[in-house]
Formats: C-alpha cells, structure tokens, sequence
C-alpha cells in the first residue's frame, strides 16, 4: 500500500489540494453572498458590477441598454432598445468559474509569484471575456431570439469554460512544478 501511495504521490497531493482549495474559496464565496444580501448592491456586488459593465459596453456597440433589479428573484434584468432579453445572476458573474480556475491552478502549483501572477492574470482574463460573452450573447438574444438555447446552454459555455481549459494547459505545460519534477 505505501508503494502505492508513493507511487501516486503527486496525484494524491493534486487532489486533496485541488478539493481543500475549491471548498474553501466555495464556503468564502457562499459567506459572501448570504453576507452581501444586506448590501446596496443587488443581487451582490459582483453580479451587480457584472451587469453594469455589461450595459456600458452594449452601449459602446450602439445600443440603448438598461440594467434593472428583478423584482422577483435575485437578478439584474438587462434590456437592449426597450426589449427585455436577459437576466444577469449570480451564475453569470464568472466567480464560480474562477473559483475552479484558481483551485487547478493551485493543485498544480508552481514558483509562489509565478503562481500567482497566473491566478491573477488568468482570473482578469476570465471576467473579461465573461464581460465579452454577456454582451454577444445579449446583442445575440435581440437579434437571433429563437437561438436563445443553442447560444445559452452550448456557444456561450464552451467560449468560457474551452478559454478556461486552456489556460489550464498552458499553466500545465509551462509553469507547474508537476511536469519538472517527473522529468
């Protein structure tokens, strides 16, 4: 059994890492949102933030956007030229998705500044092209309405979630400690 713990060391210490990481930020994250229901800001801060930044670059594109709070659930409602398209919530923040990206990050460390200048770098990176991808996919919404799934549950997850893999591999292949040490 030990030659086969030290065998698999470094998997062992990827996923014990990659998991106290991930619930950690998780449990930070939900205190959050449970302590900014109080707050000025609606839904929260960030989905708030989010949908805000989102209507000014819309605004840039040469549209007339509104961001206004749900009066029924926990969400900013986005509307482009008077017509109601979306809704921005805590979902579409990019925190959960930054939260799984820095975990990785974090299970495959490598140099501390290096490590974090990726976290960092990458979580900036992350919102932005989340920003990006509101936008298109509202202005998507007003133009295409009837390819409101396709965009939603397909185009739009794999814009993020596909920059998010790779980043992933780039971090794997040049910075991590992981690959040195089995060379």
């Amino acid at each position: 059994m030990k030659a086969l713990i030290n065998k698999y060391k470094s998997v062992i210490k990827f996923i014990i890492t990659f998991i106290l990481v991930y619930v950690s930020l998780s449990v930070c994250y939900k205190f959050y949102l449970d302590f900014s229901k109080d707050s000025k800001y609606y839904p929260d801060y960030v989905t708030n933030l989010v949908a805000r930044q989102s209507k000014e670059l819309i605004d840039l594109m040469g549209y007339k956007a509104e961001v206004l709070p749900h009066p029924d659930e926990p969400s900013m409602k986005l509307i482009i030229n008077n017509k109601y398209l979306a809704r921005i919530t805590e979902g579409c923040n990019s925190v959960s998705v930054i939260i799984l990206f820095v975990s990785f990050i974090m299970a495959f460390s490598g140099k501390p500044k290096t490590t974090f200048i990726y976290m960092l770098s990458g979580s900036v990176l992350i919102y932005s092209v989340n920003l990006i991808r509101i936008v298109f996919f509202s202005i998507s919404l007003y133009h295409y309405p009837w390819r409101k799934d396709i965009l939603h549950m397909v185009i739009f997850p794999a814009i993020i979630y596909g920059m998010v893999f790779l980043l992933w591999i780039i971090w794997v292949n040049r910075f991590s400690n992981m690959i040195r040490k089995n060379e």
